[in-house]
This record gives C-alpha cells, structure tokens and sequence, in this order.
C-alpha cells in the first residue's frame, strides 16, 4: 500500500489505496460499441441464499431476453452445492418464453424454496420447489404486482407483497403511468398476503389504504413487523411507521411513528424486540443509518450503533437475542460486523474496498440482505466484487468466502488504476474515487469528469462497472480522468454526515467536491480547463446547480436534473422525502427551496451543457428538465436536450441506455478533448 499526503489551501488529500495496477498502453480508444460490448459481458448475479444445513445454494444470475423487439433483463435461478457450486440445477416454473424469476426463500427445514416466477401472461406468481430445484409448481392466481415471498417459522405458510390490480409495478423508479381525463385518487396499496403453502387463495391483512413495504414474521409465525405507510404507496414511503399486523386477524398496531426513514425490520428470535435501520433516507430501498432496537410492547427504541462512523446497510440476527451481523459501507470500504445489542458494541469480522450482498436493488446497492446464513452461523454466501475485480458467488465462514463461480474470470477491467481519496473539507473528511485512463503518458494532461451520484443519502460504491450507466467507465476508457466525490449528505461516515446537508443543498457539499477537485489537481496530470460535470437524479440536480455557482466546468451533462426546487415540489409523485431536507413544506418556506434552486441563479451559466430525461420519471418530472433547457436556449448557452419516450427515472431499455453513454461521451469529447 502506498500511503501519502498532500496539503494545500483546499485541504488535505490522502491516497488511501491502489486499487488496480495501471492497465496497457491502447494506442486508440475503444468505441463506445465497444464499450458497451465490454460492459455487456460481466455476468451478473442476482442474490444468493444459503440452506438452513449450509450445504446447497439458491442463487440467480442475470440473463438477456427479448419480449417482441425488446430487449430485456430477466434473473434466472440455480440450487447447487454450497462449498464448491458444483452439481447446478436449474429451477424454474415458468412457462413462457420471457422468465423472470427471484427472490429464492428456504423453508426453516431446508426441504423447499419458495420463489417469484412468472406465467406464460409474464404474471408475477409465487411458485414452491423441492430442496433440489425440482417439481416446482405454482401456488398463486394473481392478478398485479407481487414479490418477496417468504416462509413462516413453521413451514406452512407463505407471506408476500401483492399489489392486486395495479398497472404498474410500486416504486417511484419505474415509469410513471400516464395521467389522461379527470384525475382519480385511486391509489392501488402494496398488501401483506398470506397463503397457504400448499396454495389456495390469499387472505390480504391490515386495511386497504396501508402500503406495506417490508415485512417480517415473528418467531411463532403470529404477527408480522412491518415498515407500512396510509395512502399513496410511491410518495409515503419516507413517513413509513413501525406496525405489526396480527397474521390471522390483520389488526394492525402501530409501535413507532420515526423521525426519520426506516427499513429492515427485524424480529429477535425470543420475540421481545424489533431491530431496525433508520436514518436519513432519500430513496426507498437505498438503506443507510444507525440501527435501533424496540420492544414489541412500545417504549422509547434504543440506538445501538451510537456514533458509528459509517452507514449501516442490512441487519440479521445471528441465531440469538444479543447479536446482530450487518454490512455497513464506511468512507469507501464495505465492513461485515457482529453488534452486541446489549453493550452497543460491535467488533469487524471482514473489511475491504469491495462490496458484498444477498441480493440487490438494480445492481446499485445492497437490498434487504448483505450475507446469507445458515441456521447455525457457521457458513455463509455473498456475492462479492470491486471496482476492478467483476462480481462471482463466494462462499464460506463469514468473511473466509471462496469463490464457487468463475463466471467473469475472462473479464478484464476498460479502465486504468482506481484510487480510494480522502481529502479536508472545512470541518469534514470527505472521501472519494479517482479512475485513471487506461495508459498515461510522462508531460501530457488529460481532461476530468466530476461524477455526482443521486441520493443524495448515497454513495460511490466500490462497484465493478457492469452496465450502460457506467459513465465513469466510459469516460476512462476515452482517456479520462474520472472523479467520483462523497460529499457531505452522502452515506459512509456516519448519521451526522448523511444529515449534513439539510436546509443546505447545493452548498456545503459542492464545496467539499471543489475542495476534492482542488486536491485531485496536485496529484494527477489533469488540465484544469478541461474539467466538465455529470450526474443523475440529485447527480443531475448537483450538474445543473454547480453551473451556476462556478466557472470551473467547461461542460456538463445533466441526467434527469433538478431545476427548480419551488415548482419541483408540487408537480413530483415523492414530495414527502423533501420536508426532511427542507424542514417545512414549499407552501410554508419557499425561501429555502429558492437559495438552493439553480433557476434562482441561472443567467450565471455559461458551459456548454446537454440534458437528458425519460418523459415517464415521477422522481423528477421531465420538466424540470425543459425549465433548465428553455432558460440556457434563450439566455444563448449551447445546450442540447434529448427526451427519452416512456422511460422512468431509470431508464430500462437498453438501446436508450446505449444512446444516452453514446451522447455523454461525444458531449464531452467535443468540448474537453482538445488540449496537449
């Protein structure tokens, strides 16, 4: 490891750790075909989920399928030997020819799997297989949206999300269904169901009106805790509540109304407590905080990770009442840790700049599981991966795993070195990613491309880039430098930062990525007039503000961007996750949504600057986008903007994934490539 420190006006930087060794000189750049080729060929995996006994695996891999003209993603699920992955079966009860099938669930005894399939209808369905991966049959007749199908502690029955009759499946990410005629507030609630294990037909529990997001047995399989919400399920996710719902009865109790977001409820296996993530949250799914432990019979919840300088990500209880294993992400390296509840004491049984999970939320960040256990606690799986390493299934004593694929073994990094930063920023120490192109050559600059994630409660992750979204992969590969700050309001480095930017957006965290920028300068031959600005979601939001508060970007692409906090507010389908951040409604305190606004300060751009977005985003309404692009037009700034028809706030189809890398590069490349 190569330790060094460098002081200046802006701060400190420290390089923490090499990554990868410096890749071959390339005579010339791929093109972005080839690119995309590269990026297409890292096999994914979806989840892994380890026997009761330890010794078989279920886990899914991504596979391509085509649906009319199409083409799609489906996951594809195996059962296999636990220690080597030898002996792999197929589990499948899908009939048509586009299967997508998920979720793997063993039952406490180790003799069936309950999964997600699909019918010949593309219908989501809960099917049950033999231990072996055989005999799978379907037990649900359903009619909308379900997932997450998980076994009572006694193996009867089955309990998963449904949302009956929805047109779309729930969450804000997905593209939003059209409004046309007179406006309905028909909201269609994602239920808690109940079937039988040898199937039959559901009970639905709690009222119609509450949208369950997680959920969790207990251990007498009597009650379920709950993460749920009254109303729309898309927009009040971020006023979600502690409940428990009776499972034969579907009362429904209410045990904590939190102060901020909560996910991952999990029941202890005497059944006294509940422990649970919470902390600031912008994105459902996208968990990060301190974990906290209640008593079923109510009280004040107790914080047991008190001044953790990290991001709790997913809890499990380890076969007991007192411990919990969990992953956190702490200032770019992913830790497995034991937490003892009853000293709030925790001890690092793994940690490294890779990632680690159980299953995942679109290839982005841990889902609800970060390390699959056996009964015992003794053996473990995860699907493993770094920035420059591709992901491959590993197995064994938590922390000691061994790979048990080699699915990616051919996969070669299109990128040069990855470097772990830290640098000062007023009273913070920020951490960040610098990627090199793939060859340098002595005496000449390169340009750099700031990267700003969305969240903002997210962060850069030690990813493997596996995807038309990988922009900074892109970029290196074209002989760019890129940045990938974690500024204040990220997760990594503890709850108080994550809430560092609250009435501030736009500020204090731009700082802290000037302040990066600053210091990345004295250690990499960038050419400072050559440095542009990308981002999507709150990345693109952090593009179209940093034009308008420096001159430093010479141009920018703004993904799905922000404008204009005060008209944002009534036209978005989330507004709820703002009052945290803003403190009060825009009706209450427009004020502070204008001093974070880029329209408050527009005429100020001057960078050439391209927009893009998908015409169906709930997220961030497209226009939002059209403000931005109306004002740069008139006020003569080169912009471009290009409208992606019924795409989301991520876009799914791969050929306007393919378009939009293609855009962004020859962007950057007209207004940044010239120069020694």
């Amino acid at each position: 490891m190569n330790t060094y420190s460098i002081f200046s006006s802006s701060g400190a930087l420290a390089l923490l750790l090499l990554l990868s060794p410096a890749g071959p000189a390339a005579a010339q750049p791929p093109s972005i075909p080839q690119v995309l080729q590269a990026l297409n060929s890292v096999h994914p995996a979806s989840e892994v989920a380890i026997s009761p006994d330890g010794k078989h695996l279920a886990y899914g891999n991504v596979v391509a399928a085509k649906q009319g003209d199409a083409e799609l993603e489906a996951s594809a699920l195996w059962i296999a030997n636990a220690k080597d992955g030898t002996g792999a079966v197929r589990m499948t009860a899908c009939p048509g020819a586009v299967c997508d099938e998920h979720g793997a669930d063993w039952s406490p005894d180790g003799k069936q799997i309950a999964f997600v399939t699909t019918d010949a209808q593309g219908q989501a369905q809960v099917a049950v297989a033999s231990a072996d991966g055989r005999n799978a049959k379907v037990i649900t007749h359903a009619h909308g949206p379900l997932d997450t199908a998980r076994w009572s502690p006694d193996g009867t029955r089955i309990a998963f999300l449904y949302s009956e009759g929805a047109p779309k499946t729930p969450g804000p990410l997905n593209p939003l269904t059209r409004d046309a005629g007179v406006l309905s507030s028909t909201v269609y609630e994602q239920r808690l169901a109940v079937i039988s294990a040898r199937g039959g037909e559901p009970v639905l529990l709690g009222p119609a009106d509450l949208n369950v997001y997680e959920f969790d047995w207990s251990p007498d399989g009597a009650r379920f805790a709950v993460t749920a919400a009254h109303g729309s399920g898309d927009d009040n996710w971020w006023i979600a509540e502690l409940d428990v719902i009776d499972a034969r009865t579907g009362t429904v109790s209410t045990l904590l109304k939190p102060r901020l977001q909560i996910a991952s409820p999990r029941w202890s296996g005497d059944g006294s407590h509940i422990a649970y993530i919470s902390g600031l949250m912008s994105d459902e799914a996208i968990t990060g905080g301190d974990v906290y432990l209640i008593s079923v019979h109510g009280g004040a919840p107790v914080n047991v990770t008190p001044g953790l300088p990290a991001s709790v990500q997913t809890i499990t209880w380890n076969g007991s009442n007192k411990q919990l294993i969990v992953t956190e992400f702490a200032a770019g390296e992913e830790v497995l840790a034991a937490i003892d509840v009853d000293s709030k004491s925790q001890y690092e049984i793994w940690r490294a700049a890779q990632m680690i999970w159980a299953n995942n939320l679109l290839g982005l960040t841990p889902g609800d599981a970060g390390i699959s256990l056996s009964k015992n606690g003794t053996m473990s799986a995860v699907i493993r991966q770094s920035y420059t390493s591709p992901p491959e299934i590993e197995t064994g004593a938590p922390g000691l795993w061994k790979p048990i694929t080699h699915d990616n073994v051919a996969v070669r990094p299109i990128t040069g070195r990855a470097k772990i930063l830290r640098w000062k920023s007023e009273n913070y120490s920020v951490q960040g990613m610098l990627i090199e192109p793939p060859s340098i050559e002595p005496g000449k600059t390169y340009p750099l491309v700031v990267l700003a994630h969305g969240g903002p409660a997210f962060a850069h992750y030690p990813l493997f880039p596996a995807s038309a979204e990988s922009f900074d992969a892109a970029l290196s590969s074209q002989g760019y430098f890129v940045f990938k700050p974690n500024p204040r309001g990220s997760y990594g480095q503890g709850a108080a930062f994550t809430e560092a930017n609250v009435k501030d957006f736009g500020y204090g965290d731009l700082r802290d990525i000037l302040n990066g920028l600053d210091a990345v300068l004295k250690i990499a031959p960038i050419d400072p007039q050559r440095v542009g600005i990308t981002g999507w979601s709150y990345g693109g939001y952090m593009t179209m503000w940093a034009l308008t508060q420096t001159d430093r970007f010479k141009a920018a692409v703004a993904g799905a961007g922000l404008s204009d906090w005060l008209s944002y507010y009534g036209t978005n389908n989330i507004d709820t996750w703002m009052i945290p951040y803003f403190g009060k409604s825009v009706y209450e305190d427009p004020k502070v949504y204008e001093r974070s606004s880029p329209m408050t300060f527009i005429k100020h751009v001057t960078a050439p600057t391209l927009i893009v977005g998908g015409d169906r985003d709930a997220e961030v309404p497209i226009t939002q986008s059209y403000e931005y692009w109306n004002a740069l037009r008139r006020l003569g700034v080169k912009t471009e903007f290009v409208v992606y028809p019924d795409e989301g706030h991520f876009f799914f189809k791969r050929a306007d994934q393919a378009d939009v890398m293609s855009r962004l590069v020859s962007w950057f490349n007209t207004y940044l490539q010239s120069g020694s």
